[in-house]
């Protein structure tokens, strides 16, 4: 196997760095569930409070949901480039730090604008310390035949993050109120994400490459990269959409608010179905392949929502919209890396995330203008779209890119799709 950079040498192998895979994997396990459970499930709880001491609405502190992810979005390319340079120590740890910093600042503001400076900051933290950086940091140091083993064990983890973070913070602000809450759900992150992030995380970049040190890797000018970000944005606009509309779509249609939310609370556990599904099925069928018949099954379940006449209908639609609800987090990396290889894979997934964010914090607002019932068949729509620009994507031939080996070259099983 010969250096992309540097034809007729051998390429590096990834050094293990301070923790060795399966406990980076555990590591990050923990540091993905207490970050995605301080920085973004904290808000729906603290909503009404917040807005109440405030002295405003719901409404305008929930625009702030919208500033953190654009934000996220804005810092993304930079967090990806130093990521494919240097590592993911440093990064990772001061994504951590800023995350502490900024909840608590966020427990002592006293104006809105202040709450949405917090919350932009915020964004800035979850780029540096949550899944993508996490994504980069692990598809670097794994093997290709442990890569997505690896990807599951984590997000099946942190996919449980609303599940212990919805009724901790709602005890917290219960029987403390809000700012207090927000401090200790400040300290939990000092004492978990900074640690785990500073000794687990390796240092330097795992695979460097020639794209890494002039301007952004070669894959973003190949035609199947933006076939698969077209995918993904369809995907991620439809998702947005369904998890913000559902519960009023049902409460709406007659059920009860609590079944209502019972119902749309499957959407959670089912992520982790799904992501369980796919990783075992894109072993034979291949991810991108997978992905896309779970997308048009999303895209099914959507459109029949609104002509459910039972609770019975109702559910299995949910069902079938929740089995897709978490496989992009997975089917996103693992496909880009499948594709143009490990060097320069942060930059590139970093461009496909600026479109996605932007989908993510547009499509629910977009939605809501539909009304209800009219944003189910456009989000049936989209599933549909997504699943058949994916499905495309396997008669997209690629040219070999400077500086991304892809995995076939590396010696792992170049997988379908």
């Amino acid at each position: 196997m010969t250096d992309p950079a540097r034809p007729g040498l051998a390429a590096p192998r990834s050094a293990p760095g301070p923790a060795g895979p399966a406990r980076l994997v555990a590591v990050l396990a923990v540091t993905q569930t207490v970050g995605y459970g301080v920085l973004t499930y904290a808000l729906p709880v603290l909503l009404v409070p917040m807005a109440a001491d405030l002295g405003t609405t719901p409404a305008v502190v929930a625009g702030a949901v919208a500033v953190s992810v654009l934000a996220s979005g804005l810092v993304a390319i930079p967090v990806g480039r130093w990521l494919d340079r240097r590592g993911g120590r440093a990064l990772m740890t001061a994504g951590s730090v800023l995350g502490v910093v900024v909840v608590a600042a966020w427990s002592q503001v006293t104006q809105v604008w202040q709450l949405y400076v917090v919350l932009g900051l915020t964004g800035v933290a979850l780029a540096a310390s949550t899944y993508e950086a996490a994504f980069a940091v692990l598809i670097s140091r794994t093997a290709p035949a442990h890569r997505d083993r690896a990807l599951l064990a984590v997000t099946v983890v942190a996919g449980f993050a609303s599940s212990v973070f919805l009724p901790l913070t709602g005890l917290l602000s219960e029987n403390f109120g809000w700012r207090t809450a927000l401090l200790c759900l400040a300290g939990l992150l000092a004492l978990t994400a900074v640690p785990g992030h500073a000794l687990a995380v390796p240092t330097g970049a795992g695979q460097p490459g020639r794209s890494l040190r002039r301007g952004l890797p070669p894959a973003v000018s190949e035609p199947g990269f933006w076939l698969a970000t077209a995918a993904f944005v369809a995907h991620a606009a439809a998702v947005s959409a369904m998890g913000l509309l559902l519960v009023s779509h049902l409460t709406g249609a007659g059920w009860a608010v609590t079944t209502a939310s019972a119902t749309a609370g499957l959407l959670g556990m089912l992520s982790v179905t799904g992501r369980l599904l796919l990783t075992g099925l894109s072993r034979r069928w291949g991810m991108a392949t997978v992905t896309a018949v779970v997308f048009a099954v999303q895209g099914l379940g959507a459109v029949l929502l609104p002509h459910a006449a039972s609770l019975a209908g109702a559910v299995a639609c949910v069902v079938a919209f929740g089995v897709g609800f978490g496989v992009a987090t997975i089917a996103r990396p693992a496909i880009l890396a499948d594709r143009y290889g490990t060097a320069g894979f942060a930059t590139t997934a970093a461009v496909m995330v600026v479109p996605l964010t932007v989908a993510r914090a547009g499509a629910p607002l977009g939605a809501a203008a539909l009304g209800d019932p009219g944003f189910l068949p456009v989000v049936g729509v989209s599933c549909f779209v997504a699943a058949g620009l994916l499905g495309a994507l396997r008669f997209v031939r690629h040219p070999a890119l400077s500086g991304s080996t892809p995995v076939a070259e590396q010696g792992g099983p170049a997988r379908g799709g």
